[in-house]
């Protein structure tokens, strides 16, 4: 059940990542800015930190295979489009009390029908699956209907 500390450290970490991420743009003046300094931060935690990590247990840099590290950068790289998305979002009007909910929202059925795509179910999905769907749908315009106001 470790995993789940490391889930809660991700939840608490991208839930608080949209916010922070419009107040540090504001401040600089600048979505490139921001864009700059999180670009910084990966490179910093996402670089550093495997190469502590695998130099530590004798690794080094052994053990990388071209399909490996083909789909591990593409899937890098769609991490970071998505802070690009997120920040062009708030750049042309949006802001993190809409933007987060619907990315967050949306981004865990995209996974599940990619995924299902990927490894296609043995037996045909429960009807529960589209509901849920449906209820996470609505709970995201839910969530943004109802929202307090700004102050």
């Amino acid at each position: 059940m470790t995993w789940l500390g490391f889930v809660a450290g991700a939840v608490l970490s991208w839930g608080v990542y949209g916010s922070m991420l419009h107040q540090g743009q504001t401040k600089l003046g600048s979505p490139m800015r921001a864009l700059l300094c999180v670009g910084v931060a990966y490179f910093l935690i996402g670089v550093l930190v495997p190469l502590a990590v695998l130099y530590s247990q004798g690794q080094g840099l052994r053990g990388f295979t071209g399909s490996g590290t083909t789909t591990a950068t593409v899937a890098g790289a769609l991490g970071a489009l998505g802070a690009v998305c997120i920040i062009f979002a708030f750049r042309t009007g949006g802001t993190p009390t809409y933007v987060m909910p619907l990315v967050f929202g949306g981004a865990p059925l995209v996974n599940v029908l990619y995924t299902m795509y990927m490894h296609p179910p043995k037996t045909a999905p429960s009807p529960m699956l589209y509901l849920g769907f449906l209820v996470t749908a609505l709970g995201a315009g839910m969530v943004l209907y109802f929202k307090p106001p700004a102050h």
